[in-house]
């Protein structure tokens, strides 16, 4: 099975200019295609931008909403997958989301954040219900978590003993907590043997500074490639053969004993 050619957009696009975003998605959707990957990831809320206050109500939408339907035509006129964040309304309940599109445009996942970081997050927004969430994608099996959702290792370790090969973590990191970037990720793709594409805002929106830094890390705790702080595409691969060899190696999970982890659940 050849690795899976993996973008990483690091952008805030435009907070509130919904179109700009999507054409800027378009946009890195082709130059992507043309460095050959097959997946193209942007950060949290990257539909609508973060720092959109009062606005989440009028900017959220429903998963097969007109952001969804364009990512779509996205998908397919490039040939790629795309995985894109948003808020998501269900009814009266708004959703801080993300959803991967299939390169034939197909719906193939979406996610709503668990755990929700802060005040602007915890007023506007329902915290998500469903931990693990997969798609397959080229013979790969793809999880996803959003942003803070990865600082806590059990919701990661759940994902690995699901099978996921891939975790997506769309994210708005920001300052002073760039050391997230830096050393958690790293960390937690090598403690569950998988592959983690953490993809990050950059840059001042609103009262937020994003630090940038994201990163593709592999099961052996190093990072295969990583952003800087401004705007940026970086591309890495997503090796399954390496992925095996890891986790053959590595005994992490193999000597786990679950029963006297029972307290801390």
């Amino acid at each position: 099975m050849p690795p899976l050619r993996t973008a990483l957009l690091q952008s805030s696009g435009r907070p509130g200019a919904v179109e700009a975003n999507l054409k800027t998605l378009d946009e890195t959707a082709a130059r992507a295609a043309a460095a050959g990957a097959r997946l193209l990831v942007a950060p949290e809320l990257f539909l609508t931008g973060y720092a959109i206050g009062d606005a989440v109500p009028e900017l959220a939408e429903p998963v097969d909403g007109p952001g969804a339907q364009a990512a779509a035509g996205i998908a397919v006129r490039h040939g790629l997958a795309v995985l894109y964040g948003y808020p998501e309304r269900d009814g009266e309940r708004i959703f801080n989301s993300s959803q991967l599109i299939g390169p034939d445009g197909t719906r193939l996942a979406n996610y709503r954040k668990t755990h929700l970081f802060g005040c602007f997050e915890q007023e506007w927004f329902t915290p998500g219900e469903e931990t693990v969430v997969q798609a397959e994608l080229d013979g790969i099996r793809i999880g996803l978590l959003i942003c803070y959702d990865v600082e806590f290792p059990e919701n990661v370790r759940a994902h690995a003993l699901a099978g996921t090969d891939l975790l997506l973590v769309p994210t708005a990191q920001m300052h002073p907590f760039q050391f997230v970037a830096e050393s958690v990720i790293p960390v937690r793709a090598f403690e569950s043997q998988l592959y983690v594409a953490y993809v990050n805002r950059t840059g001042p929106e609103g009262e937020f500074e994003f630090v940038g830094l994201s990163c593709l890390a592999g099961p052996d705790g190093t990072v295969r490639t990583r952003a800087g702080r401004g705007e940026e595409l970086v591309i890495g691969e997503v090796d399954p053969e390496f992925l095996a060899a890891s986790r053959a190696a590595n005994p992490y999970l193999n000597d786990r004993r679950p029963g006297l982890y029972g307290s801390v659940a």
